[in-house]
């Protein structure tokens, strides 16, 4: 599978003639509330988190994206010191990459995109544990009406030191205001059962 998806991904940036879809924006900035549900109850996590995207050809974007979340505190029950309240630690993660988008139809993008990946963790006083990698995805991205965009993407993230690659799937919508305005929400689902969420305001230009 992780051979198919890459294959797709280098099928989709073909040097193809393309342009955007009709009624679709790669350039855009939002900020908003994220959250994420972890593999383990102590790894669930929110707080906030920024991006954007900007089309420097109508065929290529660059984008990134930052967020800062806390992880929920839990109870530890200790053989020595008994029941301990474990306090939440800081997580960043930040993404940077390049895609590229061919369009199918008139209201329909096919969107291949690659990027660079940074997770910290902070621990306070024990330190903190970071994670270096990447991420690959393709999928769809297009009009549902004037006012209303969504896309769906399939994907594989890597990690370097003891992580394990895990393919995941991605959907999203725009809800349009007006040209500039609008809200927009994502959902990205992971194999092993991590979840990651968010909602917020974009500004398209």
């Amino acid at each position: 599978m992780k051979r198919a998806l890459l294959a797709l991904t280098l099928a989709a940036a073909l040097p193809f003639a393309a342009s955007a879809a009709e009624g679709v924006s790669y350039n855009y900035a939002q900020a908003g509330y994220a959250k994420t549900d972890g593999e383990h109850k102590f790894s669930d996590a929110d707080g906030w988190a920024i991006g954007g995207s900007y089309a420097f050809h109508p065929s290529f974007h660059v984008f990134g994206s930052y967020s800062k979340q806390k992880t929920d505190s839990y109870n530890w029950n200790d053989a020595v010191f008994g029941n301990v309240r474990v306090p939440g630690n800081d997580v960043d993660h930040w993404r940077l990459g390049v895609g590229y988008n061919h369009e199918l139809s008139k209201r329909v993008d096919l969107v291949t995109r690659v990027a660079y990946e940074n997770n910290k963790s902070d621990f306070g006083s024990f330190g903190d544990y970071k994670l270096k990698g990447g991420s690959v995805e393709a999928g769809i991205n297009g009009t549902l009406t004037p006012n209303w965009e969504g896309y769906a993407f399939a994907g594989y993230q890597d990690y370097d030191k003891h992580y394990d690659g895990k393919f995941y799937g991605r959907v999203g919508t725009l809800v349009k205001f007006n040209q500039n305005w609008g809200i927009t929400a994502d959902a990205k689902f992971l194999d092993g059962g991590e979840k990651e969420f968010f909602i917020g305001p974009r500004f398209s230009f």
